[in-house]
């Protein structure tokens, strides 16, 4: 080394000696987790194989990450599988959304949803706009709309800043309504302009004085906003029925706070259930003042578990006039998505919407009250067949939440109640924000809302009828225990009305 610059010389020593430290600190750390773990007497793995057992935990870690890419088959995932993903990130990129050679859905398993063809399909020459639909024809503003396809309740609060901008953004463009969730209405909610659905949570969150009741006042002013369309009361969500909002603490910031009118870095849960509601009239009354004050259309929302109620709540309306009806039913589905909820609601509390759905239509149809009130199905409706069956169920109209998220670039990291979403939509991290640019992700939000409408218009016609909303039971089928099909309108026949509604 003789022959070496003395700076060469002296910086190999410099580096040898860091290595050493390096070295003793690395084995010194091993020794001392060694001791911790052979003396420690809660985990058997790191108490049995020292060190080593500590891998365990970092490998069921990373498997939520690895797993979705390397090991799971395209249509085995939960809670959304690698085709329905891509399905939605194609669709939101504009790209080219077919496929070749084969199908490699199975439509073998019981349940499994086939549409018929029709002999003679819809030419293009045949096809029709969108038809348009109105909610609430008693209230002083009613709203008539076309899109079949619109954005499911999330808060501001579990969507970040950039997210709800791009939403708002995305839905003008698309010509879709944008649900608020029950977080209340934020600045970023109206940027866009778009039709915008205020949701009023158990918490009455942007509806509530300072003892938490819901005001005349604030409902006064939200009738007051041209962006606000309707009104959709919460009783309960597909996640969680049973179980009121949950916004871990670390997500109230000061904004958030402000505009729910809570306390900042406290936790924020709403009851899990209004207190003024106790009975079916109770739900009416609530219905009919919102309205009133409101001046706007007013529904609710809810899963659909015990059901017993539909006979006595329909009775009702038609006791106390049509007119005290709500002017549309959100059916969210026991699977459907949550930011946060317990585990024993989100897997085994209230029906799917495969079951619930044509159980309300039906009932609403007994009663002759499916033409005054109108059935929005919500709850895992992200790739156009699933859309196209909620409409041959009978829904007027399909909410969708998780499906836009994938349109603003979710990856299923499922880290929406921890606050470190790597994608933005669902953390209140700046550094992780940042990732999340509004002005490309609206693109793709309304991308992706034009793409459904579309494909669920291309089912429509393959099915023989000029736009989605004339599709009917008959035009899908159900896969049974036998392996052979049969017709949703044998599994669900139409009811009679025992009443008309004019």
């Amino acid at each position: 080394m003789g022959d070496l610059p003395q700076f060469v010389i002296r910086a190999l020593e410099l580096m040898s000696a860091i290595f050493l430290v390096v070295l003793g600190t690395g084995l010194l750390a091993v020794l001392v987790m060694y001791i911790v773990d052979r003396t420690q007497r809660k985990h058997a793995i790191r108490r049995n194989f020292p060190v080593i057992g500590r891998f365990r935990g970092f490998f069921e870690h990373l498997g939520e990450f690895f797993r979705q890419y390397f090991f799971a088959m395209d249509r085995e995932e939960l809670p959304f599988n690698r085709a329905q993903r891509s399905w939605a990130y194609r669709a939101a990129k504009d790209v080219n959304n077919t496929g070749a050679f084969g199908s490699t859905k199975d439509l073998r398993p019981e349940g499994t949803v086939l549409f018929v063809n029709c002999m003679f399909p819809q030419l293009e020459s045949e096809t029709h706009e969108f038809s348009e639909i109105e909610f609430g024809p008693y209230a002083r503003k009613p709203y008539k709309t076309r899109s079949f396809f619109n954005i499911s309740a999330m808060s501001y609060g579990s969507l970040s800043r950039p997210a709800v901008r791009a939403l708002s953004h995305g839905a003008k463009s698309a010509g879709i309504w944008l649900n608020t969730g029950e977080g209340g209405i934020s600045p970023w909610h109206l940027e866009g302009d778009c039709d915008v659905v205020f949701q009023i949570g158990t918490a009455k969150y942007g509806a509530r004085d300072a003892e938490g009741r819901l005001s005349d006042e604030r409902l006064k002013l939200i009738g007051e906003m041209p962006q606000v369309k309707m009104i959709e009361l919460k009783l309960s969500q597909g996640a969680k029925p049973g179980k009121g909002g949950i916004l871990p603490a670390v997500k109230v910031t000061e904004e958030i706070a402000e505009i729910r009118g809570i306390p900042v870095g406290v936790a924020s849960i709403s009851p899990n259930r209004h207190p003024e509601i106790h009975c079916v009239g109770d739900i009416l009354d609530m219905v009919s003042h919102i309205r009133e004050v409101s001046g706007l259309p007013t529904g609710f929302k809810c899963v659909v578990g015990a059901y017993g109620w539909l006979d006595e709540f329909c009775t009702l309306i038609h006791e106390r006039g049509v007119e005290h009806a709500p002017d549309f039913i959100t059916i969210d589905s026991g699977d459907g998505g949550t930011g946060a909820a317990p585990l024993p609601l989100m897997d085994e509390m209230g029906l799917p919407v495969r079951e619930s759905l044509p159980m309300v239509v039906d009932k609403l149809n007994e009663y002759g009250l499916k033409k005054r009130i109108r059935v929005i199905a919500s709850g895992k409706r992200v790739t156009p067949s699933e859309v196209a069956w909620a409409l041959c169920a009978g829904a007027d109209a399909v909410n969708s939440a998780r499906g836009f998220m994938f349109a603003l670039g979710c990856i299923q990291a499922l880290q929406c109640n921890r606050n470190t979403c790597p994608t933005g939509v669902t953390t209140h991290d700046k550094r992780l924000q940042r990732g999340l640019v509004p002005e490309d992700k609206s693109v793709r939000v309304a991308n992706y809302a034009k793409n459904m409408m579309k494909e669920v218009a291309i089912i429509a016609h393959s099915c023989g009828v000029p736009e989605p909303r004339r599709l009917k039971r008959m035009h899908a089928r159900v896969v049974s225990a036998n392996g052979l099909s049969v017709a949703l309108n044998d599994l669900h026949p139409d009811t009679p009305a025992r009443h008309e509604y004019s």
